[in-house]
């Protein structure tokens, strides 16, 4: 599995083929013009069911107080899908596979991937 923001790119695999020795499968990434800008998203939800999982991507808007009269309700932050990507259950060891050789590769060029701190230290302290 290999992800690309070039249509020409490809990826290939083993199978074992009828005689014996394992056949190499090419496959050709196309990916539409329509998509070549891909859609931005910080937030990711998934589930499943017995066939597929199910990854929605979304991206967050400006967080904001869940009841307007009621402080102690505290706040949201809506989040709009922007795509959902349905796979098959065995294509999930595919996908955690490439995302963590990906991430091995990242991490190799520009360091350790670090979360975001939830709340800075006060610069007093």
């Amino acid at each position: 599995m290999s992800d690309s923001s070039d249509s020409s790119d490809s990826s290939d695999e083993q199978t074992g083929g009828g005689g014996g020795e394992p056949q190499h499968l090419h496959f050709a990434i196309d990916l539409p013009d329509e998509l070549q800008g891909g859609a931005y998203a910080n937030v990711l939800a998934a589930w499943h069911s017995a066939y597929e999982f199910t990854l929605d991507f979304a991206s967050t808007g400006p967080v904001r107080p869940r009841d307007a009269a009621d402080a102690a309700a505290g706040f949201e932050v809506p989040c709009r899908i922007v795509s959902r990507v349905k796979i098959p259950v065995p294509l999930v060891f595919d996908v955690i596979r490439t995302l963590n050789e990906e991430m091995t590769k990242y991490e190799a060029e520009f360091g350790e991937i670090r979360r975001p701190q939830q709340n800075p230290p006060d610069a007093n302290d």
